[in-house]
């Protein structure tokens, strides 16, 4: 299949699917602390532009977190199907991880995910708010232990290797290997600003067409503030974590910075732009700032950067993918930080729900968190390489060892499913968007019970107009 052999066939496909994957739980993890934040702040001022806006995401969310339960599944059987070996090797450590995030994520989740979204009139005011705290902690806690499995692979600790396969030894150091820190804060960072940038394009959308109202014009004042503050902080924890990077896989640097060989002792410059060949070993048509890469890298201006030269061929990832997937994170990062300065200058000289520039970008900002996580993972995943863990097993030798024909027909079956079941998900769920909030005063409350509107035929009725009512107060009782 286009000159790929089957290996490559079992990469993609997993790049693929989880590519899918993990635009779901991103949104779910900042959508689920939005509407303990918008619930909160409704309990705390009764004011109800916030339960408007609850109502609202609530329904998105909910779409969203199904699709984002069915695209997890997948991953779990792709360890078995496709990279059996990999699980022989390495599955004392990272199943029992997995594990724990079923049972302190997932069943926390699930637990109150119904009270959630389905208890407004029938639960009273503490319960539903606690309900909905508790959804959103379960999201963090999927993503510690996740992240805490993903890292393990990418800067392995606390095992020994006993009869051809890794043994933990002390649980503590597997959790919190090396990189596990850095690369929670940078991913649960991650979500929250895909999320406000998310908000607030919805927002801009409904400005844009003349739909101006509080609910709306909260939607973006909530989002541009958590740009403006959130933004420039995963700048910061993104420096900690290229240090720690540096420090545990150097290859990886060398490869995101298109940085072939040192020259005597002269400081590692930056190359803004050019095209790693990896076949002639340079950079080609590079666009370089003398000493900023040391700066960057080593927080000095004679220390150099280990240079992908001081690697063997075939323990090089490929930097030709990494140096841009990094460039496109990194712009796009630069960007969030601008459309949050610019909406506070705005914001200074009451023009912020008026500017149609601004509104512009915010609505054409929509995407990037998202697109900014995939080119984040694209790089890390793809810098690790050739290790599925790294130096200890390569992903050549992880892999079931299925032939090329039985990769691509089960690619393209991906490929046709995920597009068909997704794009409609996906569809659906922006089609809510484009509906927008919508107040509710003078609404008659709906108690729910038999063969009432309030009782819910399946789950994703919670995204349903009609099947729910958005009444004007929670229940004090049951």
């Amino acid at each position: 299949m286009f000159g790929l052999e089957a290996l490559d066939l079992a990469r993609i496909q997993f790049a693929f699917t989880i590519s899918f994957h993990i635009l779901f739980p991103a949104i779910t993890i900042g959508l689920a602390s939005y509407l303990a934040v918008l619930e909160g702040l409704w309990l705390k001022t009764r004011d109800d532009t916030y339960r408007d806006l609850y109502h609202f995401w609530s329904k998105i969310f909910a779409v969203n977190f199904g699709m984002g339960v069915v695209s997890g599944l997948v991953m779990a059987y792709q360890f078995g199907t496709n990279w059996s070996r990999f699980s022989d090797f390495a599955g004392a450590v990272t199943g029992p991880l997995l594990t724990y995030e079923v049972l302190t994520a997932f069943f926390l989740e699930a637990g109150f995910l119904g009270v959630m979204l389905f208890g407004w009139n029938r639960v009273g005011r503490g319960l539903h708010f606690f309900s909905t705290v508790m959804v959103a902690i379960g999201t963090l806690i999927s993503t510690f232990w996740i992240l805490s499995s993903n890292s393990w692979m990418q800067t392995p600790q606390g095992y020994e290797i006993i009869d051809g396969r890794v043994i933990p030894v002390d649980w503590l150091a597997v959790v919190f290997n090396p990189s596990f820190p850095y690369r929670l804060a940078h991913m649960a960072t991650a979500a929250f600003v895909a999320t406000a940038f998310f908000v607030g394009s919805s927002a801009a959308w409904h400005l844009l067409r003349g739909r101006d109202n509080p609910a709306i014009r909260r939607m973006l004042s909530m989002a541009m503030w958590m740009a403006l503050i959130v933004a420039p902080i995963q700048a910061v924890i993104g420096d900690f974590h290229g240090l720690n990077t540096l420090k545990h896989q150097p290859a990886k640097i060398a490869a995101i910075e298109g940085h072939w060989e040192n020259v005597g002792n002269e400081p590692t410059p930056l190359i803004l732009f050019g095209w790693p060949d990896m076949q002639a070993e340079k950079t080609k048509f590079a666009v370089e700032i003398p000493y900023l890469g040391s700066l960057i890298l080593t927080h000095s201006l004679d220390k150099q950067v280990p240079a992908l030269k001081e690697f063997p061929p075939q323990d090089r990832p490929n930097s030709t993918i990494v140096f841009w997937s990094f460039r496109i994170m990194v712009g796009l990062g630069m960007l969030m930080i601008l459309t949050g300065l610019w909406s506070l200058w705005l914001r200074k000289r009451d023009r912020i729900y008026q500017n149609r520039a601004f509104l512009y970008l915010a609505l054409w900002m929509g995407p990037s968190g998202l697109i900014a996580i995939l080119a984040g993972w694209f790089t890390t995943e793809i810098g690790r390489q050739p290790w599925v863990v790294y130096g200890l097993m390569r992903t050549a030798d992880a892999s079931s060892g299925h032939s090329l024909m039985q990769m691509s027909i089960t690619l393209a079956l991906f490929v046709v499913v995920y597009f068909s079941l997704f794009g409609v998900g996906i569809g659906y769920m922006m089609r809510l968007v484009r509906k927008g909030p919508k107040t509710n005063e003078g609404t008659e409350v709906s108690h729910g019970g038999p063969g009432q509107k309030r009782t819910p035929a399946r789950p994703l009725s919670a995204a349903d107009d009609d099947a729910e009512d958005n009444g004007t107060s929670l229940n004090k009782g049951n």
